[in-house]
């Protein structure tokens, strides 16, 4: 990649990997946590993630390329973290790891649309820099109830 609109192209396609990946792991990882709150807080992102897949077709289709996914080693290690805390993890710190992978994964999310919202201001993707500020908009708010779930003492059962 050597302009701006390479890097953008690749990272959409990495983001686009990325939400599909969370949207096949999220059901697993909500069946495993047995605090009902953090349990709906998954829930809940699972439809919000899914609504970005959709979000992001239209972000393709703004710029004039195919909706495809890309592999992503970095939501790949990510998820797969949370696989491990699922299989060698139970109780308390089950929910709080769990919590805490989920954390990891908004992070990156808000940073690969960070930065694409930015790009596509530059780029002059009007379109695709509203639809992204609002997908980031949504992932902060998800940060957010992690954060106010661990505060409020899901960790602590």
């Amino acid at each position: 990649m050597k302009t701006l609109a390479e890097l953008f192209e690749h990272t959409l396609h990495d983001i686009y990997y990325a939400e599909n990946a969370i949207a096949k792991a999220l059901p697993s990882v909500s069946k495993a946590v047995t605090d009902s709150k953090l349990k709906q807080a998954f829930d809940d992102h699972l439809e919000e993630t899914r609504g970005h897949v959709q979000i992001l077709k239209k972000v393709f289709s703004s710029v004039g390329l195919k909706p495809e996914g890309e592999k992503c080693d970095a939501i790949e290690g990510l998820l797969k973290e949370s696989a491990g805390l699922i299989e060698e993890t139970s109780g308390t710190a089950l929910n709080a790891g769990l919590l805490a992978a989920a954390q990891a994964v908004e992070h990156y999310e808000i940073a690969r649309y960070g930065s694409l919202r930015e790009w596509a201001k530059v780029l002059g993707h009007d379109e695709a820099h509203k639809l992204l500020s609002e997908i980031l908009d949504e992932e902060k708010a998800a940060n957010s109830k992690l954060t106010n779930l661990a505060v409020a003492g899901v960790n602590k059962k």
